[in-house]
């Protein structure tokens, strides 16, 4: 029996998905970007699945930007907000982001980068669960702050952050000013106060929350295709109406002049399929499926497993998760010994598991690197089924036993 627990890293296509993706690579292979009848096949399916999204997101469809990725749109919202800006005539030294200490690489790199180009950065610590502090937040905020970017759940251990809230707090601070503004009448009040842009990673979200973009009061949202049983190398990213941005990538006039790039008709088509498929009600059923299989993986671990600590808060993460530390054995042992039995599973994060890093999450939520280094992420899907759970809770107990025979803590 092959069994795949890491639906972190990837998610296997939904056979619709692939039907419905089918004609776009043969009958209806024209350029969206062309006016005669093969270039308007394709673009209809473009259109399709921009008002699909639309709908998903609660936003307007030339809202949407299709990207490769999540990795794109992360890059694109943050880097296209500060060369927005700088047109605007602020300059990198003038501009704060805050962001946390457990954001996707996609997300910390590209500010790594601004920073070292003369951008403030504040970094958010989280709580031992994995969560941001909401009253850590607020005390970052300055009067440069210009955006923030906070993911909506975290990769590694599921916890899910207060995204709403801190959205409305955004909301509250940009119209108080605004408000302030207006009620000096003197003629040297002063420039219009600038607005802080809010930005939130939702590839891990998307599957099991409310992406509803006006209930969360974000400007940009980013998401991926490959995550939600959607095909690999398609994203989107949500801008909201007169928000900053300008492109990173040059070439041509795609995507309303934002993202140039001939556009990935399938992988567009798939994408939006892959979110009509994500209706309210039957993700609610599939949410209320895997919960009570990762409850059933969690306790026969903890039942059968000696110290075997679970880093993931069932209470405030996805229902998907379920990262555990097995004391005195390395993930990556723990990880070979599950995929010789035909067990897929993660180390780290979706897409750095073949680090060999102590995870700057679990380091950030205040896991000593050696307890961090004996870690297995398991990320449960739709798919997933009450007999594989079985055969796990069956298999990885004698692995955690022998494997800890060959340590040399032992």
């Amino acid at each position: 029996m092959k069994i795949y627990l890491d639906h972190s890293a990837t998610t296997p296509m939904d056979k619709q998905v692939l039907k419905v993706m089918l004609p776009y690579f043969s009958d209806k292979f024209g350029n969206p970007s062309s006016i005669h009848g093969f270039g308007q096949a394709a673009l209809a399916g473009v259109d399709a699945a921009r008002e699909e999204l639309s709908r998903f997101l609660n936003c307007a469809p030339d809202e949407i930007i299709f990207t490769s990725g999540a990795t794109e749109s992360d890059n694109l919202a943050i880097k296209g907000v500060v060369k927005a800006l700088k047109k605007q005539g602020i300059k990198r030294e003038e501009m704060h982001i805050i962001t946390s200490l457990i954001e996707h690489d996609a997300v910390l790199e590209p500010l790594t980068d601004q920073e070292a180009k003369g951008m403030k950065i504040t970094r958010l610590p989280v709580k031992a669960n994995g969560v941001v502090d909401i009253e850590k937040f607020k005390k970052a905020i300055r009067d440069d702050t210009v955006l923030v970017s906070i993911m909506y759940v975290n990769s590694e251990v599921g916890s899910i952050q207060p995204i709403r809230e801190i959205g409305k707090i955004i909301k509250n601070i940009n119209e108080k000013r605004l408000k302030e503004w207006h009620k000096c009448r003197t003629k040297n009040r002063g420039e219009k106060p600038r607005p802080i842009y809010f930005h939130t990673d939702a590839t891990q979200a998307v599957n099991f929350l409310d992406c509803d973009v006006k209930r969360l009061h974000c400007d940009l949202l980013s998401l991926s295709g490959h995550k939600i049983y959607g095909p690999k190398g398609v994203g989107a990213l949500f801008v909201k109406s007169e928000t900053p941005l300008k492109p990173v990538q040059l070439g041509g006039h795609h995507e309303r002049n934002l993202r140039s790039g001939t556009l990935n008709v399938p992988g567009i088509v798939g994408l939006g399929e892959a979110i009509r498929l994500l209706d309210k009600k039957s993700r609610e059923v599939e949410n209320k499926k895997i919960v009570k299989l990762r409850d059933m993986l969690v306790n026969g671990i903890m039942k059968n497993i000696p110290n075997a600590i679970l880093n993931t808060d069932r209470e405030i993460s996805t229902p998907s998760h379920a990262h555990f530390s097995f004391l005195g054995v390395e993930g990556e042992s723990i990880l070979i010994s599950l995929d010789l039995k035909g067990i897929a599973v993660s180390t780290g994060s979706a897409c750095a598991s073949s680090s060999l890093k102590a995870s700057h999450v679990l380091l950030a939520m205040g896991i000593k690197p050696e307890v961090a280094h004996n870690s297995i992420r398991f990320t449960l899907g739709k798919l997933t089924t009450e007999a594989e759970i079985k055969q796990v809770i069956k298999i990885l107990p004698p692995i955690i036993k022998r494997l800890r025979k060959m340590s040399p803590e032992h």
